[in-house]
């Protein structure tokens, strides 16, 4: 296989409680639309977004996934292979500010350490906040992330949040073929991932022929994630 042939593609799992702005925030990001209508996620949902960013296609894979605890056994397992997590909660909900923390460790016991970006989503609402400036910063700082306050509502910031988590991935994975190349190692091992929807011959497809791939998970360390992880045929 050709290494032109090698497309990047990033896995982005959207956590946080019910009604923190999930949904709208990867509709208004690869829609560029928004209700205020509030639909409650059943289990899982999906939508994607193809960028530029210095100069590479990426391909944005966002899975939004559900804020109520009924819908745990479903919604884990949708977070095994993701590279990048966002990690969102309401100016006006203090519980799901209160979450944050266990969201996290519900993603790292899946994936591993991650990039990760904290959202405080709703800063259109500061008249009603119920969470300090300083607290969310303070939570960030002890979460190791990076704070984004956004509006999905008034777009302020949506595309920041991604922006941000691809930056972060494609350094990592610049650093791993570096790292590789100076160890003469050549082209990285890659393992069929277990997520993708569609199955035919005992690999794993999505149905415009894209081939998912991933680095074997590693618990005892910081995951090092493959990102450049899809493979057209041609």
């Amino acid at each position: 296989m050709r290494e032109e042939e090698l497309e990047i593609a990033i896995k982005v799992v959207i956590v946080g409680n019910g009604a923190v702005g999930k949904s709208s925030m990867i509709q208004r990001y690869c829609k560029g639309t928004f209700t205020k209508d509030y639909k409650k996620t059943i289990g899982v949902d999906f939508l994607e977004r193809q960028i530029v960013l210095d100069g590479e296609e990426v391909r944005l894979m966002l899975w939004d996934t559900a804020g109520q605890e009924e819908f745990d056994a479903i919604t884990k397992s949708y977070y095994r292979g993701a590279q990048a997590c966002v990690l969102a909660f309401s100016t006006t909900d203090r519980d799901s500010f209160e979450a944050a923390h266990s969201w996290k460790m519900k993603v790292e016991d899946e994936c591993g350490e991650i990039p990760t970006v904290l959202v405080q989503n709703k800063i259109d609402l500061v008249d009603q906040s119920v969470v300090d400036p300083e607290e969310a910063d303070l939570l960030a700082r002890a979460l190791g992330c990076r704070l984004l306050r956004t509006s999905v509502k008034e777009d302020i910031n949506v595309n920041a949040v991604f922006h941000h988590l691809a930056a972060s991935c494609l350094a990592e994975l610049h650093e791993q073929e570096e790292e590789y190349s100076m160890s003469g190692g050549g082209f990285m091992p890659l393992t069929i991932s277990s997520f993708s929807p569609m199955s035919q011959n005992g690999k794993n497809h999505y149905g415009n022929e894209t081939i998912v791939l991933q680095s074997t998970k590693q618990k005892s360390h910081k995951k090092k994630n493959v990102l450049r992880n899809a493979c057209r045929i041609l």
